[in-house]
Parts: structure tokens; C-alpha cells; sequence
């Protein structure tokens, strides 16, 4: 079942974060390239103080623990729900909606 979701985000060309089990370490924003029998193809960066870099990893299927994709983000602050863009396609468990204000009496 890992399998073909992996392959399904590797179809998707989308950024995914991959927590890597047996390095106890997570990728942030990695993209899956390839899948070769239980071989994961992953290109992911880095950023330290003066430079940036780009890492290619090849990581086998039974060392990825987990594997999460950002759905939709929000600025936080002072945004009201006018400003907020949705769309007719999203569906609605993935929407997100402005919290409600509450009051302090």
C-alpha cells in the first residue's frame, strides 16, 4: 500500500515531507523522482548559513516511517475570510475556514 502511495506522490511531482525511520531524521520539502523495486529515488535541499545545497538520496521502501504533504496553508494574522481564496474544486474536508472570534465578556 506504501508502495503505491509513494508512487502516486512520485506521479504528482508534488513536494512531500518523508520521515526517514531508521535515520530517525525528516526531508522537508523532498520530491520523490523515481521508484526502481524498493528503491526511492528522493531530491530534497538544505539551507545552513552561507550556502544552499541540493541533495539526491536513494533511501530503500522499508526505511520511510512516514510520508506527509502539505494540503493548504494560511497566513496567520489579522485575514478575513473574504481574503481567503477557495476553490469550487477543493473539497470541503479540505478547506480551510477562519476560526471563529471569540468574545470576552
Amino acid at each position: 500500500m506504501l508502495h503505491r502511495k509513494i508512487y502516486q506522490l512520485c506521479e504528482a511531482k508534488s513536494d512531500v515531507w518523508i520521515y526517514l525511520r531508521d535515520q530517525g531524521r525528516w526531508l522537508e520539502r523532498a520530491r520523490i523522482l523515481d521508484i526502481e523495486g524498493d528503491v526511492v529515488t528522493l531530491r530534497y535541499e538544505t539551507e545552513d548559513e552561507d550556502e544552499v545545497c541540493s541533495w539526491e538520496e536513494m533511501v530503500r521502501l522499508e526505511s520511510i516511517g512516514a510520508v506527509t504533504q502539505k494540503l493548504a496553508s494560511v497566513p496567520k494574522g489579522n485575514v478575513t475570510s473574504s481574503e481567503i481564496l477557495v476553490s469550487e474544486d477543493c473539497p470541503e474536508s479540505e478547506q480551510i475556514h477562519p476560526r471563529p472570534e471569540s468574545s470576552s465578556d
